[in-house]
């Protein structure tokens, strides 16, 4: 059995079959190390987990860490080095994407960068209802335009501007419309509120709850916050130097992390309250992330792990389920 593959889910009220799946996901990069041979940068290095209709599963984990490369792997942004991404059954890791872009697509986290200047809005939106045939002549295809614009807390009367003449929460409302327009079942949403106000922050995360209750989809909801991942995942999973480092249900994520990296990631959410908040015992980190190019031998924690020990130099730690629906990396979980 490839212990690198996540056992049958049983946290998930859903019964169902995963709507998507990754198994022993690799994704390595050439790239030249100061000038001499290029080396292997293994951005994502053995990722397993799987999604069921309507969950959220969120990913975590400080820069770097590979969860925007999981996002955009999954979706064959960026084809995959080895591995198997599944949606509903099927490998679609080596067939062509295009009917599969319907029901799978991306929010991306800069809402700046990811809107053509030179396009309207209702270019933008409309170019995938174009690309898939989706609208029966020119006034359906403004109809559903409208309809978009409308779902996302815009108005029809935005369809013919250009995306600086808007602020940033309404491009990423745009960006949401345009991901939606494909009436998709699974998005990528790749830390889609971290350029954003905190204001405009909580309006996003409410409007793509909202779209989650009414239209059914499943989100990968990617970002660093733990505190907006929480608010809206089901699950979360914490990744570390490019694996997946613990898995868990959202809240029994934060009541009782067993990875000392999820520890010290939750310990630094400040709490609204003073003086519980001077209580709390803060985990500071020593060192800084290893060089992915030179990742240290055995658990890729260990050079910043207060609990290490000389089998976590040697060994890399499966990913082991500790208690019902709750996976760790380490060799000492549920023992620290």
């Amino acid at each position: 059995m490839n212990r690198n593959k996540e056992p049958e889910m049983n946290a998930n009220p859903n019964n169902g079959e995963p709507l998507i799946e990754i198994r022993d996901l690799k994704k390595y990069f050439d790239v030249a190390d100061r000038g001499h041979k290029h080396k292997k940068l293994k951005a994502v290095d053995g990722v397993s987990f799987s999604i069921k209709p309507g969950e959220t599963l969120g990913l975590v984990g400080e820069s770097g860490c590979g969860k925007t490369t999981v996002g955009r792997t999954m979706l064959r942004l960026y084809e995959p080095t080895q591995g198997e991404i599944l949606y509903r059954g099927q490998d679609i890791t080596k067939v062509k994407m295009l009917p599969y872009r319907r029901k799978l697509q991306y929010i991306f986290q800069d809402p700046y960068a990811s809107l053509n200047p030179r396009l309207t809005v209702s270019d933008i939106v409309g170019e995938p209802i174009d690309i898939h045939k989706l609208a029966a002549n020119k006034k359906d295809r403004a109809d559903k335009i409208a309809n978009l614009l409308e779902l996302v807390g815009l108005s029809s009367e935005h369809a013919n501007r250009y995306p600086h003449e808007f602020s940033g929460g309404q491009r990423q409302r745009i960006g949401i419309a345009r991901a939606l327009a494909v009436e998709p079942e699974f998005i990528v949403c790749d830390e889609p509120v971290s350029a954003l106000d905190v204001s405009i922050q909580a309006q996003i995360l409410n409007m793509l709850e909202n779209l989650q209750h009414e239209m059914g989809f499943t989100y990968l909801f990617i970002a660093h916050d733990l505190a907006v991942v929480k608010h809206i995942s089901d699950r979360i999973g914490v990744m570390y130097l490019g694996r997946l480092v613990e898995l868990f249900t959202a809240d029994g994520l934060h009541k009782n992390p067993q990875h000392p990296y999820t520890r010290a990631l939750l310990s630094a959410i400040p709490v609204p309250d003073p003086e519980k908040n001077r209580a709390r015992k803060r985990i500071i980190l020593e060192g800084d992330v290893p060089n992915p190019l030179n990742p240290p031998p055995g658990c890729p924690f260990s050079s910043r792990c207060a609990y290490c020990k000389e089998i976590c130099t040697t060994e890399v730690p499966t990913l082991e389920e500790t208690e019902p629906g709750h996976y760790v990396s380490c060799h000492f979980a549920g023992k620290i």
